[in-house]
């Protein structure tokens, strides 16, 4: 359809001359010179056949047009200055940024990263690192990786990882007098907790048979899982390790698992993200990028 529009320069002299009640201001505001702004505007009258400004000496007025126009011409520039950050904002210009809790980002996501540079060497984004899931902030970030059950009222989350846990030390550990050899001699070592699991010692405690047995809540207490998995390798107790965070120092020998009992927990790793659709132009890249390495590692997973 056909839309019989009067100029856009013409539109915006008279909206400033009429928020301001000047042609001088207006001027000054779209760094024209007044009578540039005042032509316009005659232009933009003669064009509607109608007069907007009542024209005083020292002064301007809106006429009953002008004032029933002003609305309508400032909530057009209102919504297509919406649309325009909308579409082509800052989320355009900015680099795609992830926030992502440090443990998974330093154990799982750093060794990663290489292969999505290789596949897209174009591609700039910043990684924020998180100790506690704050709330989502879509203003500063455009995906979250968070730890938990997958539950985040008004957010989507989808599952990154299939966890279990089980013990892990340093191999120092399983010689000496104190030697590890079975469940029951973790009563002679620290036990190393981190904070914010709620899946922890006494899940894996109860499942190898040592109910009463040990103190599940001795040891030391850290706010990330980094600092449980440092002590663990230079033999100053033992932590749970979990597959999405152990894996590199397992593979190097930097840390063992003493037992065989690994018990399978309901808590992962997910991608949070806003529940309307990502406008950077980089986030289906990632994501996609991001959810193939995931099945990689674990395997298919449910992302109910």
């Amino acid at each position: 359809m056909s839309r019989k529009l009067p100029p856009l320069n013409w539109l915006r002299a008279f909206e400033a001359s009429a928020r301001s009640l000047s042609f001088t201001r207006a001027a000054s505001e779209l760094n024209l010179t007044q009578a540039a702004i005042s032509k316009q505007v005659k232009l933009l009258e003669h064009y509607l056949s109608e007069q907007l400004f009542i024209r005083n000496p020292r002064s301007l007025e809106l006429t009953k047009t002008g004032e029933a126009y002003l609305p309508k011409v400032r909530d057009c520039f209102d919504r297509l200055a919406a649309g325009t950050n909308e579409v082509f904002g800052r989320r355009r210009s900015e680099m795609l940024t992830i926030r992502c809790m440090v443990g998974f980002s330093v154990n799982w996501l750093a060794p990663r990263l290489p292969r999505l540079m290789a596949r897209h060497p174009g591609l700039t984004i910043r990684i924020i690192s998180s100790v506690w899931g704050d709330e989502f902030d879509k203003e500063h970030f455009d995906f979250d990786i968070r730890y938990g059950a997958g539950k985040w009222p008004g957010l989507n989350a989808q599952r990154l990882s299939r966890e279990t846990i089980t013990p892990v030390c340093s191999p120092a550990l399983l010689q000496g007098d104190n030697a590890i050899r079975k469940p029951e001699d973790l009563a002679d070592h620290a036990l190393l907790h981190v904070l914010g699991y709620e899946e922890g010692w006494g899940l894996w405690l109860n499942a190898a048979g040592l109910r009463a047995d040990i103190d599940r809540g001795r040891g030391l207490h850290f706010d990330t899982s980094l600092i449980a998995f440092e002590v663990a390798a230079k033999g100053g107790g033992i932590a749970l390790g979990r597959p999405s965070m152990t894996g590199e120092d397992m593979a190097s020998g930097r840390l063992v698992a003493p037992f065989d009992l690994a018990v399978p927990i309901d808590e992962a790793f997910h991608l949070i993200t806003p529940t309307e659709d990502i406008a950077h132009p980089d986030a289906r890249l990632f994501r996609a990028w991001l959810l193939e390495e995931a099945e990689l590692a674990f395997g298919p997973l449910d992302r109910r």
